[in-house]
Formats: C-alpha cells, structure tokens, sequence
C-alpha cells in the first residue's frame, strides 16, 4: 500500500514536533525514518499510525484520505521498542490475540487461527517456542514474537519504533539481517524509525534524514551517503572532520592547504566548512621544508599522532593540529582530527604516539555559508 504525507505538523505546546512533512512511501518499500532524538520521527511514525492525530495536514493511503480514520481501521501493524508482549500469554496465545478480538463476522475459526499462528511462528522461526512464555525468553525471541503478532492481523502497512534499540549490538546486526530478508519475502509496506544510522544504511530501501520536525533529505543509503545534502546530514551519518577556511573563485582555503571547489566559483571570500570522513585523509610521516606550496606551507595539515587504535584490519588515529604550522585565521572545528587507514600500512609506516605528520583529504564536501 503506498502512502502520501502531505504539510503534515505537529505541536506540544511550544514545541514544534513536526513542521510541513510531506513524504511519499510506495507500496512494499522499507523506509527508515533516521535522525537524532527529538526529531519527530516518532511523532509522524504515531501520525501515520492514527495514535496521534495532526495538527494540519493529511495522510493518504493508497489514495485515500485516512487523516480522521481511527487507528482500528487502518489495518496497521506497530512494534515498539519494548516488545508490549502480554506476560500472561503464551507465545502461541500472543500471536492469535489480534485474531480473536476481531468482530465475530471477521474473525476466523480456532482451526484456521492455530494454522495461522503457527505458519508466523515458522516465518519467524520461533515455532518451537509456542508454549513459553514472554519471560522465558531472550530479548530477539520477544522482539520477533512482536513481529509476529504485528503480521497476524495481515496488516497493509507495518510500523516499527525503534525495534531493536533495547538489544545489544551483536543481536541488533542479526535482527536487522532478518527483518531485510522477512521484508523481501512479504513485501509488506514498512517504516521503522531509528536513530542507529548503520542500522537505517543496511536495512532501508530509502533513508528519510529528519532534524528539527523537518525532513532534511530523502534517498537511497548509497544516496545519503555519497551525496548528503546538508552539513546535518554529513555530520550525522558517520564520523566526520570539519575544516573553517574561506571560499572564493572555486576554491577553499583552510588548514594550511587548499582545495578546488568548483561548485562554489561565485562565492568571494566567503566563510566555508569543509567535510572529511577519517578514510577520505592521507597520511604521511611530516618532513620539514618538504611538501611546501609556493607560500613555504605544508600542503596538508600538521598534527601530532595523540592515540593510535588499532583494531582488527583498521588503525584509527586521534591526531593534534600543531597551530605553529597552519595560517592565520583557520581553525578546525574540532581539535582532534580522526584519520582511518589500514593497520597493514600503519604497521608498515611503523607510526608511534607522538610523531609529527601531515594529513592530507583525498575527497572532502564544501558547504559555503549563505550559498543555496
């Protein structure tokens, strides 16, 4: 079922949940609604659901307006964070409840309503667990019998709040696994909400990027990524190191280096930032008088090596601008400058804490302040 958000807000007295959402979700796509607390995810995922109800604006399914339908006649699916199981319910009598509290004339026969049951119970792979109860078992089991329960009532739409926020890591990665692959089975038109970027990355057909009650960007994962279109954006998803300098005539000046900036060519003399993710710097050992522009300055930046944190097939370095190298009026917003380059070359390199060298971006996203 494909859904349409339109000039959607939302406020709790002087807080400003939502402000003009508009959003299109087609039918069997996993969208995930992404972004910092406070943001308004919840708030439209409980709009689209009907718990909460909008201040302006409608929702559409499939055509329709669903703005004033009540949530019973939705036919949505929602899973919370904190599974909402019935404690005093068996797995097995979880799953039937949203089939035997359906009006007598829909609801289905106790034959049917077991096979029902235990063909979700197989989907989820949880068969065997039909007897237990919701104490007896660990934190995925719960969140997959949830999901089970949602998919009972065959839903045309499935909401899911921060599914897995109450579980560890390596739980989440093997849910977040079997929630793609469930999804491409059923093709159920979904959004999850999170604040987990590598969670929404691996698992969303779309990336819904929200700041603030607004949508800040709309796109596939490799999208968002590659191509944010905010300094929000960049900064939320992923580490990220930002350079102050100057824009003017195409190209930025910071940190003791410059960089061409082609898509800034009208800007003069304006205030820049620019982007870096830690694997996007080159790292070199720092050799004086070598390496110098025409002005006698380091083409890069010249840091002190503060930590080296090598993990697995990675080597994360914490480095220090030294101020004694780098121009008048720069600055790094951050102190400490993030590099990632493979252990293998850090070893090879023979790098230790406290050595001088040069940082250099390979590929790094200018935002020019004042510019659209």
């Amino acid at each position: 079922m494909s859904i349409e958000i339109r000039d959607v807000s939302k406020r709790f007295g002087d807080f400003h949940a939502l402000r003009d959402v508009s959003l299109d979700i087609e039918s069997g796509e996993l969208i995930a609604l992404l972004g910092p607390s406070g943001c308004g995810k919840t708030t439209l995922l409980r709009i689209i659901a009907g718990l909460e109800t909008a201040d302006q604006g409608s929702i559409f399914f499939a055509g329709e307006d669903t703005t004033d339908v009540h949530v019973r006649e939705r036919q949505v699916g929602f899973v919370f964070q904190h599974y909402a199981l019935f404690r005093h319910m068996t797995v097995f009598e979880n799953v039937a409840f949203g089939l035997r509290v359906k009006p007598r004339g829909q609801r289905p026969s106790e034959a049917q309503i077991s096979k029902k049951v235990h063909d979700l119970l197989n989907l989820v792979q949880l068969d065997w667990l039909a007897d237990r109860f919701p104490s007896q078992l660990s934190g995925g089991q719960r969140q997959r019998i949830a999901l089970a329960r949602a998919l009972a009532v065959e839903p045309k739409v499935l909401l899911l709040d921060e599914p897995f926020g109450a579980l560890d890591a390596k739980v989440r990665k093997e849910l977040r696994r079997w929630l793609r692959r469930l999804h491409d089975e059923l093709h159920v038109t979904s959004i999850f909400v999170t604040h987990d970027q590598e969670e929404a990355l691996e698992v969303a057909d779309r990336v819904v990027l929200m700041n603030a009650g607004r949508v800040e960007q709309v796109g596939s994962p490799q999208q968002v990524w590659d191509h944010p279109a905010s300094p929000f954006v960049y900064g939320f998803l992923g580490d990220v190191n930002m350079f102050h300098g100057r824009a003017h005539q195409g190209e930025v000046h910071l940190e003791g280096m410059q960089l061409a900036s082609p898509e800034h060519a009208d800007a003069r003399n304006a205030k820049a930032t620019a982007y870096v993710r830690p694997h996007d710097l080159q790292v070199k050992r720092y050799s004086p008088g070598q390496g110098l522009d025409a002005a006698g300055r380091p083409r890069g930046i010249v840091a002190q090596l503060q930590r080296a944190i090598v993990i697995g097939p990675i080597a994360r370095l914490e480095l220090i601008p030294l101020d004694d190298h780098q121009p008048a009026g720069s600055a790094v917003a951050d102190p400490i400058i993030e590099a990632q380059i493979p252990a293998q070359q850090f070893r090879e390199l023979g790098l230790r804490e406290g050595e001088t060298l040069v940082v250099t971006p390979r590929r790094a996203r200018v935002f020019v302040e004042g510019a659209a």
